[in-house]
């Protein structure tokens, strides 16, 4: 579960405060997947970094009691000077994971070959991308948080190969994904929220959520 309460966030642009949730309590439990539609730069993503715990709020508590994934493309935990191996086995005993079989893991899924064993700053985006979905691959989570604007692989072997797992992982996990638009949401959620002016507001499916979003995109 992750549960936010009373939970305020904004930031000052340099002209004014950009407002990004306000006083906002919600609460996404295992086994109900949650669909956010919001329009481009109102926040999306500091959502997303909130419930992966890598930013904090300015107000409020944000409590998760279930292994919550870090947001899909996020590359935060990976140490660029050193090599994807070195990477890869660091993070896996900080997950408590046999460090042998993650590696054996993100090598198969990755395929990057003898770029497996160098610095992962020499890596073009497309590589590093598919080094974080491999991560997230070999890494169990209940909560999976996926966020549009992170960027993808373009490999398709790779996404053929990926995907395939991802599914099945998905398949018993619950997801968490923003987006500004609706169709994506219809792959993951059956519940989603709108959120506009730092108001996020609950539904209980994606097509009341999808009508409240088309009304005010109009107006």
């Amino acid at each position: 579960m992750i549960e936010f309460d009373n939970v305020s966030k904004s930031f000052w642009t340099g002209k004014q405060r950009k407002v990004i949730l306000d006083r906002a309590s919600f609460r996404v439990e295992l086994g109900n997947s949650l669909g956010i539609l919001a329009p481009n730069g109102t926040g999306k993503t500091t959502i997303i970094n909130m419930m992966a715990g890598l930013e904090k709020p300015d107000e409020g508590s944000i409590r998760r009691t279930s292994r919550v994934s870090f947001p899909l493309g996020f590359m935060g935990g990976v140490v660029h000077k050193h090599t994807a191996r070195e990477n890869v086995r660091y993070i896996a005993r900080l997950y408590g994971l046999d460090p042998d079989y993650v590696e054996a893991f993100c090598r198969w899924i990755c395929n990057l070959e003898e770029y497996f064993d160098m610095p992962v700053g020499t890596y073009s985006q497309g590589m590093k991308a598919r080094l974080n979905f491999s991560l997230l691959l070999a890494l169990d989570f209940d909560i999976y948080l996926i966020d549009e604007g992170m960027p993808s692989t373009t490999d398709v072997a790779f996404n053929r190969r990926a995907g395939s797992i991802l599914r099945e992982r998905l398949e018993g996990a619950t997801i968490i994904v923003v987006s500004h638009k609706p169709e994506v949401l219809e792959k993951f959620c059956r519940s989603a929220a709108v959120l506009r002016d730092g108001q996020l507001t609950m539904f209980d499916t994606l097509e009341e959520a999808k009508a409240l979003y088309d009304y005010e995109a109009q107006s």
